[in-house]
């Protein structure tokens, strides 16, 4: 029985990827299109693209997803948005989740090197390359620089998945500086079973399911400065951390 399961979850596997890569070559001749438009609007156009593609890739792989919000969310501010990072599947879930508010995503740079998706990847995020402290300042000044324009950005603290069986690993310093810097909220987001549907493990963990977001309150900070970076993510990683226990989110033991 144990056999019959697992070949099964490897034929959805490869269903899921087949949806996966079909709406992307759909859409991929539009995003070659937006590309070709002025960075802040073709950026804009080739998000409302990726929504689309999120949509469709979630809806067509049965996992469906609704938002928690535990203080209402002001989708016309502009926020330094942080998540838990623990599946493949965070991508389409961020997605999924800022809706209706302009955002770019800040991705590593060895995804852009994927073939098709990678072309898509480079366009809609803003590679950072944590090897290269050149690089990454430059991404650094990029992030600050579409704040100024009123998009909110997302980051992972954590860096990479989180494959401990604690809540979190411990955060980066960059969104935090960069929120003090820019004086621009942070807003934390809980993804609660994005391991569940596809952990960090293999790709062909993916399954149909429940799908949830939660917005947590914002976290100001007007008035701080770069000498309170380590208290400011302190204060987020705990918050995160206690609404994880809260939650009660599989992968912790």
């Amino acid at each position: 029985m144990h056999n019959i399961y697992l070949f099964i979850q490897k034929l959805f596997a490869v269903y899921a990827f087949f949806m996966f890569i079909g709406f992307l070559l759909l859409i991929f001749p539009l995003v070659i299109m937006a590309s070709l438009f002025a960075k802040i609007p073709g950026g804009n156009l080739i998000y409302w693209l990726c929504h689309l593609w999120a949509d469709f890739f979630l809806l067509m792989t049965g996992i469906f997803h609704h938002n928690v919000f535990e203080q209402p969310h002001d989708r016309k501010k502009t926020y330094v948005f942080v998540f838990n990072h623990i599946s493949y599947l965070d991508i389409p879930i961020i997605l999924k989740t800022i809706r209706c508010q302009p955002i770019r995503v800040l991705g590593k740079s060895e995804v852009a090197k994927t073939p098709l998706f990678g072309y898509l990847y480079k366009r809609a995020a803003i590679m950072v390359d944590r090897g290269d402290s050149e690089k990454r300042a430059k991404s650094v000044e990029q992030l600050k620089e579409v704040l100024k324009k009123g998009i909110s950005i997302v980051i992972a603290p954590e860096g990479t998945f989180n494959m401990t069986n604690k809540p979190l690993k411990d955060f980066y310093n960059g969104a935090f500086k960069i929120a003090i810097e820019t004086q621009t909220p942070i807003k934390p987001l809980l993804f609660l079973d994005t391991y569940d549907r596809m952990s960090y493990e293999s790709i062909f963990s993916i399954n149909p399911g429940k799908s949830s977001s939660v917005f947590l309150d914002e976290i100001p900070v007007a008035g701080l400065t770069l000498a309170d970076v380590d208290f400011l993510k302190n204060k987020v990683y705990k918050l995160m951390e206690d609404k994880l226990l809260t939650y009660k989110g599989s992968w912790i033991k």
